[in-house]
């Protein structure tokens, strides 16, 4: 009898750690660019579950996650301009022009790593981690909430290149077919009028503008967390981690300590390409 070709690469326990330790040769990179430089970063997500938790990755986890700050974050942007090595790139919307996505990505030149679904998009691929850029949200009741549902909206929007090709809805391809002609240089100009309204001065919340927040975290986290940082074990390395990581990940993850159920413990997208540095191409 024969059985339906996978959806997605099924990574090996050695591939996927050669994937993780492509990664971490990216955090650090970042990591010692942001120590030349004083800036300010700090490890995030399920990168700063694995620091609190594991001492280093999740044990089943595909990818890296740090957050900044905007002025920070400019800052990393620009130094990147001299200072990142050359097997690295810089990506957000200014550096590629097909790039849709809210935060920014440090890929691995001479790699490859494709989205399953995303196979027809333009973007720069390649293997990366990413780097969440967060900006003020403003203090005012109503404008947060407008501004949430703005950033929702553009979200989805942003998403629709894709989902007009993944989505199992067929009539929300469609959908998302229509809503995929609307610029995204317009999308983007959007998005910085909001932040540049809100990061006029602090405010007590911050959030990546097309990143959802947890249900706990309401409108987003405190701006404090990011800036009051101290040094945390990630895979022998001592990295930057908020003071406050357990009030973070407890927002983000609930009883972020509790192990989840085997079911549960898989990577966070399927990928239809890959290739690691100096190695051959492998996809579906």
């Amino acid at each position: 009898m024969s059985t339906k070709a996978p959806e997605h690469i099924i990574f090996s326990p050695e591939d996927l750690r050669k994937l993780q330790q492509v990664e971490l040769d990216m955090l650090l990179e970042a990591d010692r660019i942001c120590e030349k430089y004083n800036i300010k970063y700090c490890l995030c997500g399920g990168t700063l579950l694995g620091a609190a938790r594991h001492k280093g990755f999740i044990p089943w986890d595909d990818d890296i996650d740090i957050i900044m700050l905007r002025p920070e974050y400019e800052k990393f942007f620009e130094a990147c301009k001299t200072e990142l090595g050359k097997d690295f790139f810089l990506q957000d919307n200014r550096t590629d022009p097909y790039y849709r996505w809210g935060y920014a990505k440090l890929r691995r030149n001479g790699s490859e790593y494709i989205r399953a679904g995303q196979e027809h998009m333009h973007y720069r691929t390649g293997i990366f981690i990413d780097i969440f850029v967060l900006d003020n949200v403003s203090d005012n009741p109503v404008l947060r909430r407008i501004d949430s549902t703005t950033c929702f909206l553009i979200r989805k929007i942003m998403w629709s290149e894709a989902g007009k090709v993944c989505s199992n809805n067929p009539l929300l391809r469609l959908w998302y077919r229509c809503l995929s002609n609307i610029s995204t240089r317009w999308l983007f100009s959007v998005l910085d009028s909001i932040k540049n309204r809100n990061n006029k001065k602090k405010t007590a919340l911050v959030r990546n503008m097309l990143f959802p927040v947890p249900k706990r975290g309401g409108f987003g986290f405190y701006h404090d967390w990011f800036t009051n940082l101290t040094k945390l074990e990630f895979e022998n390395h001592s990295l930057s981690a908020p003071v406050e990581y357990n009030d973070y990940l407890t927002v983000k993850y609930n009883d972020y300590m509790q192990m989840p159920p085997p079911e549960k413990r898989q990577g966070n997208a399927p990928v239809s390409a890959i290739r690691f540095p100096g190695g051959e191409l492998r996809k579906l």
